[in-house]
């Protein structure tokens, strides 16, 4: 399949299901038995903080493969400042696609328009051995600490990606997860109610 067979494009409404039950498939069983990710994009979308602009989905042959939204957040800077950023995510592409290059496009695609808008910087949680091939760093390599983790604690999962250089720079100071990313299971349980049923299983490296 040629990886250049694909386009990007704004999320439309009448691709909010379809958009939800794409990131289902895509975390299913990956962090924890089932997943959460499907209802936290639903919301998002609702979420003062969430940015429209860069609410993007991958289409291929008239299906889509895969996604990617942005939220406003800030940090709290060690000197008083509250210093804009970006968080990502849930990003996510459909499972029989997954290690193909797609990702990696859709990406890149992402960030070049977030650095269009004009925002400076983004962090979220991730895996390097991915992420690092798109431009991201460790967090601590740019002073900044995540909240309400407790100091010598491993913070590698915590990433961060200047989109104009030297954004951060003289910046130290704590990140601030917005509160829409914190769901309540008994919440998704009954979101998910709706959806096809799938099997909750425990699996080795799930980190929940």
């Amino acid at each position: 399949m040629n990886i250049n067979d694909y386009t990007i494009r704004l999320e439309r409404t009448e691709d909010h299901r379809e958009v939800e039950n794409l990131v289902r498939e895509s975390f299913w069983n990956v962090y924890r038995p089932g997943c959460s990710e499907h209802y936290v994009i639903h919301v998002l979308r609702d979420d003062p903080a969430f940015v429209k602009e860069l609410d993007f989905v991958m289409e291929q042959n008239g299906k889509l493969i895969g996604q990617n939204m942005f939220m406003r957040t800030v940090i709290e800077a060690d000197d008083g400042r509250v210093i804009d950023v970006l968080t990502m995510g849930p990003i996510g592409i459909t499972p029989e696609l997954k290690r193909r290059g797609y990702g990696k496009k859709l990406l890149d695609y992402s960030l070049e328009k977030a650095a269009a808008m004009g925002f400076g910087a983004v962090l979220f949680e991730g895996n390097i051995d991915f992420y690092g091939h798109c431009g991201f760093s460790y967090a601590r390599n740019f002073g900044i600490r995540y909240h309400d983790l407790p100091e010598g604690t491993d913070d590698s999962f915590f990433l961060c990606k200047e989109l104009i250089p030297d954004y951060l720079d003289g910046i130290t100071g704590v990140y601030q997860t917005p509160n829409g990313y914190y769901v309540e299971d008994a919440d998704v349980e009954e979101f998910d109610k709706a959806f096809p049923r799938k099997e909750k299983l425990k699996l080795p490296g799930q980190i929940f």
